[in-house]
């Protein structure tokens, strides 16, 4: 059974877009990189991804760690992203703020690289 502290955390975290979540999502768009769509706080599975790019099976978290048990929320739908046959970039606000360019970077050369299969798991999860 689900703990009812993580629903309300992911509730909140889907209405709520942060700084450095807005400067990564005009990022993302501003580059439009070839064949990936990117789609904002959508469900996958069962969990919320900050971002995600079905073409490129990669998940992109930008994380706060603003409540006291996020570590958890984040180990919990990590694992359950993993095992779909995502793979999870994260990075932290002040890594965004302070480093726009290097996260952008860094997220590039993920999206630009030779794409993955999506597991049957993976599939029936979008």
């Amino acid at each position: 059974m689900r703990d009812p502290r993580l629903v309300e955390f992911a509730k909140a975290m889907r209405r709520e877009m942060t700084g450095p979540e807005r400067e990564v999502w005009h990022q993302l768009r501003a580059k439009r990189f070839e064949g990936i769509k990117f789609r904002r706080q959508n469900v996958v599975g069962r969990y919320i991804a900050d971002f995600y790019s079905r073409t490129a099976m990669t998940i992109i978290e930008i994380d706060g760690d603003t409540h006291a048990f996020s570590h958890e929320y984040d180990a919990v739908r990590e694992a359950f992203f993993n095992k779909l046959g995502f793979q999870v970039l994260r990075f932290a606000n002040n890594d965004v703020m302070t480093n726009l360019e290097g996260v952008m970077s860094a997220i590039a050369a993920v999206l630009t690289a030779p794409l993955p299969t999506l597991s049957p798991e993976g599939e029936r999860a979008l």
